[in-house]
């Protein structure tokens, strides 16, 4: 589990369990025990187990603890806390439609043979305005075999993300991966969020077939990564494919280059350059690879001005587009940008890791040697995504003496 976002809030075990054992009237801020309780994920222990317990079975109507009360739920779930099944069962028939699915997901994460339990989540798919998709993941994830009749009846849904799962959750539940093409289809759909859950899906299922696919899936590398990095190991694991097979698709995610995407978007007329600019702060990635390919091909020259200037008035501060300059600033081998590309390389910040990766790749566009003390440097991050990119910024500068990507690979 990567938990480099769960202590933002820089509270000890004692500050957190202090906030939740005062009276709400007695806080500072009303968000507090909210911050608590996601802040006790990082401590494992019996007092944080037994605290975050008692803020789930405080059932006071109060927004703020409504809020807190779901978290908590939340939190218990990360820590696979099992003795908080049944405080955590009682939310099931919860009226807050966001609490029971935190409570069906945490108990999908925890494990669980409780008929009763079971059969209570199974009934909320026929119930309404419920997170249908999480409820049907976690009944896979339990091999909850009775589940399977009403899980069918979502393979039509109108909704694609309700198709893609109740699909996958069947494999899981039939070992028969018959109809998984069906879900690599949703790689290509107009909706981003199509597109993410299929990957998570396909992810599920263990369906490594879909890696090619996927490489090419107009999604944040985030997405498309984490699912190579997970099918890929089934793959080498069960024997099916080695890396030799996994890694030109691995690495092509990892460079990301537009060009290795397929688009799902097109341009019925040629689009300005401050259009394009504006479309690289889309949260449809695709959005921003297919405005990234057109800079590169219509506007070439003009383009590094124009990236500078959406980067000092709000690309340094958007971690979206401040990956996307940094790739083109790279592909567009712009050398006054050097400075700025070695501050994204060591750019620490949660929300900017990929634009490490991003900054490497760039920098062994560059060309410019100066870089290969800096990324041989990374080499040592316990980050894959920016260590991998390192090894291909240091070949991009005819750089020989690095780990091979297979070495990579297998240290994770």
């Amino acid at each position: 589990m990567d938990k480099r976002f769960f202590n933002i809030f820089g509270l000890t075990e004692e500050q957190a369990l202090s906030i939740l054992e005062k009276p709400s009237e007695e806080l500072e801020d009303k968000t507090d025990r909210y911050v608590a309780v996601s802040h006790l994920i990082n401590f494992p222990t019996e007092r944080s187990v037994a605290a975050l317990i008692d803020v789930v079975n405080n059932n006071d109507p109060d927004l703020y603890n409504r809020i807190a009360r779901r978290k908590a739920v939340e939190s218990l779930g990360r820590l696979k806390a099992v003795k908080a099944i049944p405080a955590i069962a009682q939310c099931l028939e919860d009226e807050d439609c966001y609490t029971v699915e935190n409570a069906v997901w945490a108990i999908g994460e925890m494990g669980c043979e409780d008929k009763d339990i079971l059969d209570r989540i199974v009934g909320l798919l026929d119930k309404k305005d419920q997170s249908y998709r999480v409820i049907i993941q976690s009944l896979a994830k339990l091999d909850y075999k009775p589940a399977i009749d009403l899980i069918q009846k979502f393979q039509d849904n109108e909704d694609p993300t309700l198709v893609s799962t109740a699909i996958s959750a069947l494999t899981r539940l039939t070992q028969d991966n018959s109809q998984m093409p069906k879900v690599a289809e949703f790689l290509q759909h107009e909706s981003v969020n199509a597109r993410r859950a299929c990957i998570q899906d396909l992810i599920d299922a263990n369906y490594f077939q879909a890696i090619p696919a996927i490489s090419r899936c107009p999604v944040s590398m985030v997405f498309r990564l984490r699912a190579l990095r997970q099918l890929g190991s089934v793959a080498i694991t069960n024997n099916h494919q080695g890396f030799t097979e996994i890694e030109p698709y691995l690495t092509q995610v990892v460079n990301d280059a537009p060009s290795s995407l397929e688009f799902v978007h097109e341009y019925d007329q040629q689009p300005s350059l401050d259009f394009l600019i504006g479309e690289l702060y889309h949260t449809d990635f695709g959005r921003c690879y297919l405005a990234t390919q057109t800079l590169l091909e219509i506007y070439p020259q003009e383009a590094p001005d124009a990236l500078l200037a959406t980067w000092e008035k709000e690309a340094h501060n958007d971690y979206g587009a401040h990956y996307h300059v940094i790739k083109l600033l790279g592909w567009l081998r712009y050398e006054p940008a050097y400075d700025l590309l070695v501050e994204g390389l060591h750019n620490e910040m949660p929300q900017f890791q990929k634009s490490r990766s991003a900054a490497a790749i760039a920098l062994g566009n560059l060309g410019d040697r100066k870089a290969v003390p800096l990324l041989k440097e990374t080499l040592e991050s316990p980050i894959f995504n920016l260590r991998y990119a390192s090894v291909l910024g240091l070949q991009a500068l005819d750089v020989h003496e690095h780990p091979t990507l297979e070495a990579i690979w297998g240290g994770k």
